[in-house]
């Protein structure tokens, strides 16, 4: 139970940064990436800052045996760069750029109320759903011992 609530707490946390750092406001964002109009540098503050926070306890908890609410770290250990790794990569760029939200801040402005965040987090769901398909009609198609990972 202890987790679950530490797992809220850190989501709420989360979702109170998103918003006072300006994350949610997918104008703000928009004039972020707008290099070579009215560039507004404050959100390379918040990600300087958060990257500092990042990097402090992401030592002090390395040096730990296991996490807190769990018996071993969980840690991707892929280092490949694939296709689909650059699709994905720039997709999210690309969608980001365009429209000023990723999932995170997205799922947060819901509670906003406007229109641009519902419709940004239905094409996101309706996006991930399909990616999904995708794969497991290609997991189907592929024969039995390979994988379609290459």
């Amino acid at each position: 139970m202890l987790g679950y609530l530490v797992v809220f707490l850190s989501g709420t946390l989360f979702a109170l940064g998103l918003g006072i750092s300006g994350l949610t406001l997918p104008q703000k964002v928009i004039g972020f990436l707008d290099l070579g109009g009215d560039w507004d540098p404050s959100l390379a503050l918040v990600m300087i800052g958060s990257a500092g926070v990042y990097l402090l306890f992401y030592r002090w908890i390395k040096q730990r045996s296991s996490p807190l609410f769990d018996t071993e770290f969980h840690i991707p250990t892929r280092t490949d760069i694939d296709q689909r790794l650059l699709l994905g990569a720039g997709l999210f760029g690309i969608g980001w750029g365009l429209v000023g939200l990723c999932p995170g801040p997205a799922m947060t402005a819901l509670v906003s109320g406007h229109p641009e965040a519902l419709i940004f987090f239905t094409a996101m769901v309706t996006g991930m759903y399909a990616h999904r398909t995708v794969d497991l009609l290609a997991e189907i198609q592929t024969p039995t011992g390979t994988t379609s990972d290459g």
